[in-house]
């Protein structure tokens, strides 16, 4: 393992999680722009619906099965890590999991691993299609 790796793995899981979010939301963000003519407004909305805790919630529930099993271990280490933000519009457990799902996006991120990010990221799309 070099340097980066070990001192992103060394990273608190919440901060992967603080990077993953914006990672994702901007994935929705071209992903609507691209593939809709919605104006502005409309396309806060539909972004919104898709980066709400629970809609990230269901996401990582429907495509745990397709997840290494280190993709897992940061799930997991996410999901577990104390976090003292209680959830506005969403139950505890919704909360945990958009975070671990979030988490995992940071991290493969992080590290660079932009095929298996886009391969992920491209199930979110397809959650609407039963994956």
């Amino acid at each position: 393992m070099d340097e980066k790796e070990q001192r992103i793995n060394n990273m608190n899981p919440l901060t992967w999680a603080y990077i993953g979010d914006a990672v994702y939301e901007l994935y929705i963000r071209e992903n609507l722009i691209e593939n809709t003519n919605l104006k502005p407004h409309k396309l806060h909305i539909e972004a919104v619906k898709k980066v709400k805790a629970g809609a990230q919630s269901e996401i990582l529930q429907k495509i745990e099965e397709k997840l290494t099993e280190d993709e897992r271990d940061i799930i997991r280490r996410t999901r577990n890590t104390k976090n003292h933000h209680l959830p506005k519009n969403s139950n505890v457990k919704e909360y945990m999991y958009a975070t671990a799902f979030e988490g995992l996006i940071g991290y493969l991120y992080l590290m660079g691993k932009e095929e298996r990010l886009k391969e992920i990221l491209g199930y979110c799309i397809k959650k609407e299609s039963n994956i």
